[in-house]
């Protein structure tokens, strides 16, 4: 429900959904659609995959670039210079990230066809490729094994370092979000009740009650 709203799928009946881009105004969410949100520098991805099964690899980055792109419908149509210098940008970025997220050799495999580890991280490759300054990542480790969760630990926090790319992750796995994670807000229904350090959740009375039981 958060990442519903703060994205703009969906509007809160009460309160407000304040942004604080580095060096920029605060920006009000409220009210704005998903793509609007995603061209302010936000991009996410989804606890059940949305990929586009039958396009390949590379053709699915290469959409999550639409937001960056100049080309209207009718310079599209006679496809001058611009558009196909901008055209091969889209392709020379989009393969970049697939190499990031170590998936080149996918590059011309369908969607469909990858295993599902390799699945989680085209989307995140897709999300990447609107150039966020905010990723938001919706359960990630779901439906992984340990391996597969420990592959993903190391691209997270290579986004994080070499990107420069602030994360803001909602996790069950609380092996994976207690090694990266700083700081980690818990809610329970709605409400936050408690944040802090891992240190500092591990030990709160509230996040043990809520999560393990009184």
């Amino acid at each position: 429900s958060f990442f519903i709203c703060v994205t703009g799928i969906d509007t809160p009946t009460e309160g407000e959904i304040l942004l604080h881009p580095k060096g920029q105004e605060t920006r009000r969410l409220n009210g704005l659609k998903p793509n609007q949100v995603t061209e302010m520098g936000l991009a996410r991805t989804f606890q059940n995959i949305r990929l586009f099964a039958s396009m390949t690899v590379l053709e699915n980055v290469m959409i999550g670039r639409h937001c960056r792109t100049q080309s209207g419908i009718l310079r599209s149509i006679w496809r001058g210079k611009s558009v196909r210098e901008e055209e091969q940008q889209i392709v020379e970025t989009s393969y970049r990230l697939l190499q990031k997220v170590g998936l080149e050799k996918f590059v011309n495999e369908f969607a469909k066809n990858l295993p599902y580890g390799a699945q989680r991280r085209l989307e995140i490759a897709r999300a990447l490729a609107t150039d966020p300054f905010l990723l938001l990542l919706d359960e990630p480790a779901a439906g992984m094994n340990p391996y597969e969760t420990s592959e993903l630990d190391q691209l997270i926090c290579r986004i994080s370092e070499e990107e420069k790319i602030a994360i803001l992750l909602i996790e069950h796995d609380m092996k994976l979000v207690m090694k990266i994670s700083n700081p980690i807000y818990v809610m329970e229904y709605g409400k936050k009740i408690a944040q802090g350090t891992p240190l500092d959740i591990k030990d709160t009375p509230k996040v043990i009650e809520a999560y393990l039981g009184a």
